[in-house]
């Protein structure tokens, strides 16, 4: 009536060989996960600070068919010029505007409105991007 066990019960002792390549594979994944995050943590730092002039638009308004009021922070070394580029689309997204607007002053965080002259009634304001201008200390 007594059934009679040959060898010990499976995993009862110690883990399995299964149960030790899982912990395994879980460490692996966790450094890898964690090397990725700082490897983006690390190209988005650079991004950043490779940007020695950058803008931001606040708000825009549409004054008639012909100009566009555009408010721009613009975040600079104080000691450097830089030149951002904007361009205007109207309702079928063609092009209507465009200029580049240097800002020298010196100081590193300036608000600003700028007026941007189109050839049609805008619908929308996009920054291209800023740069220092030409021949500005960096």
């Amino acid at each position: 009536m007594s059934a009679v066990r040959e060898g010990l019960p499976e995993g009862r002792y110690g883990r399995s060989a299964d149960e030790r390549a899982d912990r395994k594979l879980k460490i692996v994944g966790s450094v890898l996960g964690v090397v990725l995050l700082g490897v983006i943590g690390w190209i988005g730092w650079d991004y950043m600070a490779g940007q020695s002039v950058s803008a931001e638009v606040i708000k825009f308004q549409v004054v008639s068919d012909t100009e566009v009021k555009v408010h721009l922070e613009v975040r600079k070394d104080a000691s450097q010029t830089g030149v951002c580029t904007l361009t205007s689309q109207d309702k079928q997204h063609g092009e209507v505007g465009r200029a580049d607007f240097t800002f020298a002053q010196s100081s590193t965080r300036i608000d600003e409105v700028v007026s941007l002259k189109t050839t049609g009634r805008a619908a929308m304001i996009e920054l291209v991007g800023c740069q220092p201008a030409a021949g500005s200390s960096s």
